[in-house]
């Protein structure tokens, strides 16, 4: 199987995980910044040109990064960041959706909309009008989520899982596109401290750079 990968955060999603479990992949990293993903090449595996995009052996693709997590956690990690009963796994998954609704999806238009416009403009619709509504909301989420972990120490309690990931990587996606953790979230800033001392915060780190996955 073969890894397409680029900067940006969701990317980084895969990587992180990658560097958690120790699993190794074939990697071709993908120049969005040149347009890479928007070429025929590229379109004819990923329709929507997204990044990560996973080719399995047999030629079938995964183009989302949680969808990839989960793949690997359910075929090759032994429910190493999901959890090992179904139960676990529900929480996981309820959890992501509640980060990817309330967090994910608003910091990312609102980053296509202002700081990223130059780039994203000419390859998607973007919304600049929104871009300040829309980080607001993405703020509103952060506060929710603030909530919900709590003294933690992961964003499930005890038990650090692909949640914390896709969490992590965006908060510090949003720290360098206009929109930082608000040090009023103490929870969250505690948790952030946390996860960024885990190796497998620094060994994705070299894929920071604020760009988003779909350029």
């Amino acid at each position: 199987m073969k890894l397409y990968q680029s900067i940006g955060p969701n990317p980084r999603v895969v990587l992180m995980y990658l560097a958690e479990t120790g699993l190794r992949v074939d990697r071709q990293l993908v120049d969005i910044m040149a347009g890479e993903n928007r070429q025929g090449d590229f379109r004819a595996k990923s329709p929507l040109g997204h990044t990560p995009l996973l080719e399995l052996d047999d030629g079938q693709r995964i183009a989302e990064s949680v969808a990839i997590c989960e793949y690997f956690d359910e075929t090759l990690a032994g429910h190493a960041l999901l959890g090992a009963t179904a139960e676990a796994r529900a929480q996981t998954r309820m959890l992501v959706r509640i980060i990817d609704q309330q967090a994910v999806v608003p910091m990312t238009l609102a980053f296509r909309g202002a700081e990223g416009l130059p780039m994203f403009q000419p390859r998607m619709l973007c919304l600049p009008d929104a871009a300040g509504d829309l980080k607001r909301q993405a703020a509103d989420g952060l506060a929710a989520i603030d909530r919900i972990v709590g003294a933690g120490p992961w964003a499930l309690g005890d038990r650090f899982s692909l949640a914390d990931i896709l969490l992590f990587s965006f908060v510090e996606f949003g720290a360098m596109v206009g929109q930082p953790l608000d040090p009023a979230l103490t929870n969250l800033v505690a948790w952030r401290d946390r996860v960024a001392a885990r190796p497998s915060a620094a060994d994705s780190a070299n894929h920071k750079q604020g760009v988003a996955e779909s350029a």
